[in-house]
């Protein structure tokens, strides 16, 4: 089969396209014939070297990837022969996805629904679990007017989708035109290009004066910190990242004076009763629905270093895929 393996840490070129042998699955592991292999940022700082969080850079040489979705051509011993030929997506509890053929502990491995394709699969089966989870944590209603930042990426643009299908009024905040396009396009009442210094004086004017009572950041710094501006009394700010390389500043001055709740969406808090795999299998349920269309862009296999590059200098738009 062919592979992309990792040599040495690096820029994108180090990934190269090989011919390697085989996996062969383990006692409760199947072999998965690949179609589409998710692609995230921490892999390419990972590839780089770069230790993110508790994440430490792999040992070399390896094959990058952690979520895969396709079809069961092998199992190992011990695996129930219902698996053989399913349509599965699977998350890796190691790496090994950027490849034609990829093996995943049974526990791992979830049937796709049926309709939904495999590069669909990747692109929500651990972005939109996190969406679910910073969802649940945030309740939204009707009454609501939401604030969702970043809107034009991938984990944004499931967020965007699901608060409309909640009913309440989207303000969708992205940088350039290109984007704000995109988030109008998603079904977003509001579409702000944060890149314009008064982007949060043009989000109130499009309000009509009306408060926001919901932000949801990933972004951070002075943007985060923007939105966090135009929460109305008793408004809830809902952080789960921060691309910008930091945190959005909250004081309890700010909580205090305002009135507002502020949230760590992501952890414990984030989990229902059937814990994350409950938030897996309603993210794949609502793409199979139609109700979730996820932004991907695509690249075949052997050109993960080009993908790699793209995703790292932001030219691309949402869930970054690889299809063989």
């Amino acid at each position: 089969m062919h592979a992309i393996r990792l040599h040495a840490h690096g820029p994108a070129e180090n990934l190269t396209y090989e011919e390697v042998p085989d996996p062969v699955p383990a006692a409760g592991q199947v072999l998965v014939h690949v179609e589409a292999a998710g692609v995230h940022l921490i892999e390419a700082r990972l590839r780089g070297g770069t230790a993110v969080g508790p994440h430490q850079p792999p040992a070399v040489p390896m094959t990058p990837g952690g979520e895969v979705a396709g079809v069961v051509g092998a199992l190992g011993p011990g695996v129930d022969e219902h698996w053989l030929g399913r349509r599965v997506v699977a998350q890796l509890h190691a790496a090994g996805g950027y490849a034609e053929m990829a093996v995943a502990q049974l526990e791992g491995v979830r049937p796709l629904p049926e309709g939904l394709d495999a590069a669909t699969a990747v692109a929500v089966v651990t972005s939109g679990a996190t969406a679910q989870g910073v969802l649940h944590v945030a309740a939204l209603t009707p009454d609501d007017t939401v604030l969702v930042m970043s809107a034009a990426g991938g984990l944004g643009s499931l967020l965007v989708q699901a608060a409309r299908h909640a009913g309440a009024t989207v303000v969708g905040a992205a940088g350039g035109t290109a984007k704000t396009d995109r988030v109008r396009a998603l079904g977003a009442d509001v579409a702000a290009d944060y890149r314009h210094p008064d982007w949060p004086a043009r989000v109130r004017a499009a309000l009509a004066g009306r408060g926001v009572t919901v932000v949801l950041d990933g972004v951070g710094g002075t943007l985060g910190r923007q939105a966090l501006e135009l929460l109305e009394p008793g408004g809830r700010f809902l952080l789960y990242g921060w691309a910008s390389g930091e945190p959005t500043a909250i004081t309890t001055q700010d909580l205090v004076a305002r009135q507002l709740t502020a949230t760590w969406a992501l952890g414990p808090q984030s989990l229902p009763a059937g814990g994350r795999d409950e938030l897996t299998a309603r993210a794949l349920e609502e793409a199979a629905s139609g109700r979730w269309v996820p932004l991907m862009t695509r690249f075949p296999l052997s050109k993960a270093a080009e993908a790699h590059a793209a995703l790292e200098s932001r030219q691309v738009e949402g869930k970054v895929v690889l299809t063989t």
